[in-house]
């Protein structure tokens, strides 16, 4: 279990999972008022909630505003808190109205000119952040559950391709079938036989852009032998080893002009490290883009460390969480038979 008190990242991630937060909603029972879009809940509802005092709850929103303001928290002023106590008295008959109205002129009352007040999204991030109260740890240990069960609930049960379900995983691996045969050509036609020349050079390409070569990647993730290591890869990592083996294919070729003769495999890593070089600049900030996104998600999607990308892992951003739970998630077997009339215009061309 994740300790989200001590993590921003794992606090973030939490936030970020709009998939498991409509659920931890539904579930948690704690209703809110709807104002612009988003459920509301004031200072005293929340501290009520946890069992706290006011001036506990305000001693956090001191010291981590920034991050409180970011999942929701706000003060309402001015036209803004006339609205919403508007509609705070327009609800008083039902038992959402109730829970909002408080004795307190100077929070709700008509002489308040200021209100703190949170979106559900900052009612779970106080929870994370507050330590003193038991019903805070019982909604942490709530929300982590909540969290893995919409995970292995929205990846069929199993993370380990979960990759293929965002939009682009279709294209990025139908493409990348065209530059692995450019790249397997090249290394044929410039490169003395070898049966070790296809795999050494492929784990030079891993190890370039994650620091990992194929061996270390499959313990990783747990893999089987019969498993292709690029089933279970992210577009933008896909991508990326497209672009190398292409780049890398055009310079061999250059090479060979140059030499006139095939290389030996001990030759051909020469190659790749001059070739590693002369491009290292250029693939720097995707090479650094790839390693994030794949340490990141790795780590929330499959509970998979790679140690050596670990200073790389930050936060899942909101619309990953989407693309690979939420809405725009789909099974590649769904997303086969949705372009099914694709391929086959591609076949009869």
């Amino acid at each position: 279990m994740k300790d989200l008190t001590n993590s921003h990242i794992d606090r973030e991630n939490v936030i970020n999972n709009n998939t498991a937060v409509k659920e931890i909603y539904n579930q948690l029972g704690f209703k809110g008022i709807m104002f612009e879009k988003k459920y509301r809940y004031t200072l005293n509802q929340v501290s009520r909630f946890y069992e706290v005092d006011t001036r506990t709850i305000e001693r956090i929103l001191q010291e981590n505003s920034a991050e409180l303001q970011n999942s929701g928290y706000e003060i309402f002023k001015g036209i803004k808190l006339k609205m919403f106590k508007d509609l705070i008295n327009q609800l008083t008959d039902t038992n959402v109205g109730q829970l909002m109205q408080d004795d307190d002129n100077e929070l709700v009352g008509k002489r308040a000119t200021s209100l703190s007040v949170f979106t559900f999204k900052a009612l779970l991030n106080i929870g994370m952040l507050l330590q003193t109260s038991d019903k805070a740890k019982e909604v942490r240990s709530f929300m982590l559950n909540v969290v893995i069960d919409v995970l292995n609930k929205n990846s069929g049960g199993s993370t380990k391709f979960i990759n293929q379900r965002e939009p682009e995983f279709l294209r990025s691996a139908i493409s990348t079938i065209n530059y692995r045969q450019e790249f397997t050509n090249a290394v044929d036609f410039y490169i003395v036989p070898n049966k070790f020349k296809y795999g050494q050079l492929t784990d030079k390409i891993y190890k370039n852009i994650f620091n990992e070569d194929s061996k270390e990647y499959r313990k990783v993730l747990d893999l089987k032998l019969s498993e292709n290591v690029r089933n279970t890869m992210y577009s933008e990592v896909l991508d990326l080893i497209s672009s190398y083996e292409s780049g890398f294919s055009e310079f061999l070729k250059e090479e060979f002009e140059k030499k006139g003769e095939k290389f030996s495999l001990t030759e051909a890593h020469g190659v790749f490290s001059e070739f590693e070089k002369r491009t290292n600049k250029i693939y720097e900030p995707l090479r650094d883009k790839a390693r994030g996104l794949m340490a990141s998600r790795d780590m929330v999607f499959r509970d998979a460390l790679h140690e050596k990308l670990k200073d790389y892992i930050g936060t899942v951003s909101a619309e990953d969480f989407n693309k690979f739970l939420g809405e725009k998630s789909q099974a590649l077997e769904e997303r086969l038979k949705d372009n099914m009339d694709v391929f086959k215009r591609l076949k009869d061309r």
